[in-house]
């Protein structure tokens, strides 16, 4: 099976040919085109729709690098890639009775005339105390990729209190409909 298909009706061909196949074919289809035996527990049609993917990569092509490094990310229960935004995109954010407004740049964020590398150095200097850039400005939900201990899960089995207000103040709503927050991309025309 290592001949390479060039014509697309040919492909079609050897799908519809795999479709037919038998458990028993399928089974020995498959040790042809993967090299080894089959999983026990994958049915006829599992089978077969992996059988006829193979077949459509190698005459297609499989995936770009980038793709491949993406989902093997995920295999590895990483974070997705951080999102990129683009030059002119605006961030307005409300804090404390004032609108501040933030420009991507090239080379980082405008605020009130300076460029600063990040998002967090721009919410430390409007807040004064420590904040992630993404979740002051609503890019990120409170808690993302922090691991918490569950009530549930106290040794004591005491209720933990909570505080009314975080450290930095009254938490801030981070819902995409959140009058505080709004995203704009700047037109370059």
């Amino acid at each position: 099976m290592r001949r390479r298909w060039q014509d697309p009706a040919a492909i079609a061909a050897e799908i519809d040919r795999v479709r037919s196949l038998r458990l028993d074919a399928l089974r020995r289809q498959w040790r042809l085109v993967f090299g080894r035996v089959p999983p026990a527990a994958l049915g006829k049609d599992l089978l077969g729709r992996m059988i006829t993917a193979r077949l459509q990569e190698r005459a297609f092509g499989g995936l770009d690098r980038d793709s491949l490094r993406f989902l093997a990310s995920l295999a590895r229960h990483q974070r997705p890639p951080r999102r990129q935004l683009k030059p002119g995109t605006v961030l307005v954010r409300e804090y404390q009775g004032r609108r501040h407004i933030v420009t991507t740049v090239h080379d980082g964020f405008d605020w009130q005339g300076t460029t600063y590398p990040s998002l967090s150095a721009i919410a430390r200097a409007i807040t004064g105390t420590a904040w992630s850039g993404p979740r002051f400005f609503a890019l990120q939900a409170a808690g993302h990729g922090i691991k918490r201990k569950s009530a549930a899960a106290s040794d004591d089995g005491r209720r933990q209190r909570r505080p009314a207000h975080g450290r930095n103040g009254p938490q801030a709503m981070t819902d995409a409909s959140s009058p505080a927050l709004h995203l704009e991309t700047a037109s370059h025309a």
